[in-house]
């Protein structure tokens, strides 16, 4: 179980390496993602310079783009900043993600890329802690987070490894930083309310047999057991408040598989 606050993006000591359309970070460029809060990310492991569900980070950086700043964003463009950070870094495998900012007044979005060293689910059973909040705009990933951030250090005070969000009534959401499913004994139960569609989950849901359904947390008796799903990999859960999972190591080899089956797409290199 998790005794120190919950590792964010600015509390992370691993190395570091940041570019800014391109190029290595100066008190200018930063100036931009330091100051404006107004953007979107996300976030990829990487190996061996490939990324499973390429397309999808891509489709997703566009949308977003264009939903919040009224223009998109060229995938091809967004692949080479991902791999020519890579190659400044020297490294093929790496946890990345990719900001986007738009300054008002500017023609076209600053993108930034960050790379540090690749990161896995520790592969240990959760438990989250219900807390009565939903993310803004919760289908964008977006940045800004005070509230998941906030109670996520709240769940690990209180003893849990991280938050579980809920609306009105005990509807659950997402997890603050997850998406959650559940098992009914024979389908992946993905709780039908305001989420992030995350990339893991998007990967996972069809090759399970799956269903949008309301849960809430006075309805957790009907399901056997659960698991989390975030970039970093797939996790079960033990416990949500005081209601105990049992770990259904069968699920878990599924869900596992399914994951493992998604190809890995090569990041296109750099131009020279």
């Amino acid at each position: 179980m998790q005794t120190e606050p919950p590792q964010t993006e600015a509390t992370r000591k691993e190395p570091l390496h940041i570019e800014v359309d391109g190029r290595p970070v100066t008190d200018t460029s930063l100036s931009t993602p330091a100051f404006l809060n107004y953007g979107h990310f996300t976030a990829m492991q990487v190996s061996d310079c490939r990324v499973r569900g390429l397309a999808l980070h891509l489709a997703r950086l566009d949308s977003a783009t264009r939903e919040l700043f009224g223009a998109g964003l060229d995938g091809g463009h967004v692949c080479r900043l991902i791999r020519h950070a890579l190659d400044g870094a020297g490294v093929r495998d790496a946890s990345t993600r990719v900001y986007v900012h738009w300054p008002d007044g500017d023609e076209a979005a600053t993108v930034m890329v960050t790379v540090r060293p690749p990161a896995a689910p520790s592969g240990e059973p959760q438990s989250l802690m219900s807390v009565p909040y939903q993310r803004p705009v919760p289908h964008i990933k977006h940045l800004g987070g005070f509230g998941q951030i906030h109670y996520g250090r709240a769940a690990v005070r209180a003893g849990f490894d991280a938050a579980l969000l809920t609306g009105p009534g005990g509807v659950i959401a997402e997890g603050d930083v997850t998406n959650i499913a559940f098992w009914d004994g024979t389908s992946a139960v993905w709780p039908d309310a305001p989420a992030l569609t995350g990339i893991t989950m998007a990967l996972i849901e069809p090759g399970l047999p799956s269903v949008r359904r309301r849960v809430t947390l006075d309805g957790l008796d009907a399901y056997r057991s659960a698991f989390v799903t975030n970039s970093r990999g797939i996790s079960p859960v033990r416990r949500i408040d005081s209601t105990e999972f049992a770990v259904d190591e069968e699920l878990m080899r599924r869900v596992a598989e399914v994951y493992a089956s998604a190809p890995w797409d090569e990041i296109p290199a750099a131009a020279p």
